[in-house]
């Protein structure tokens, strides 16, 4: 009974879908291509994120964390979660793994968020896509909005969470 309420979310959604698909089969067959080609997607995503999670894992000591983006490492902390969020690939749904290692291996919460973000708005190949078609001020000005916004919303998750929310959020990626 545990497994279905763990996947109750997911069964629900199924369920929907088989509905949907005696109902009107022409929208269940379009439902079953898109679940099929986002399948396939994450298919070719996951795997390799999951391979650069063991070797960070395996070869960044905790202290290496701890130094660059842990709890008082300031800007050169914020400087390098926006890097690595920035250069990053692949959806924001890969970037929560590497979150969960980065929790793992020290990071302070405001830094996690920070790369999260970052993942999710500040990708270089999107910044060089905007600055070809929309001009280099448009993107500079977005890129530097999203930054702030990223920051802030960082600051007010860190700060509005109590160090035992945080803890039990930590506890989970041990």
């Amino acid at each position: 009974m545990g497994v279905l309420l763990r996947y109750k979310w997911f069964l629900a959604f199924l369920a929907v879908d088989v509905l949907i698909y005696h109902l009107y089969p022409a929208v269940g067959r379009q439902i079953a291509v898109h679940t099929a080609d986002s399948f396939l997607e994450m298919l070719g995503v996951i795997p390799p994120i999951f391979v650069l999670l063991g070797l960070l894992d395996t070869w960044v000591p905790r202290e290496k964390v701890v130094d660059h983006l842990g709890v008082g490492s300031g800007v050169r902390g914020v400087s390098l979660a926006t890097i690595l969020g920035a250069a990053a690939a692949g959806p924001l749904y890969g970037a929560f793994p590497v979150a969960a290692v980065m929790m793992k291996k020290g990071a302070s919460f405001f830094n996690v968020m920070v790369f999260i973000g970052a993942w999710a708005t500040l990708k270089i190949p999107m910044f060089l896509f905007e600055t070809k078609y929309l001009g280099g001020l448009f993107s500079v000005t977005r890129w530097l909005c999203s930054f702030v916004g990223i920051v802030l919303i960082a600051w007010i998750m860190d700060w509005s969470l109590s160090k035992a929310e945080k803890d039990e959020i930590y506890a989970k990626h041990r």
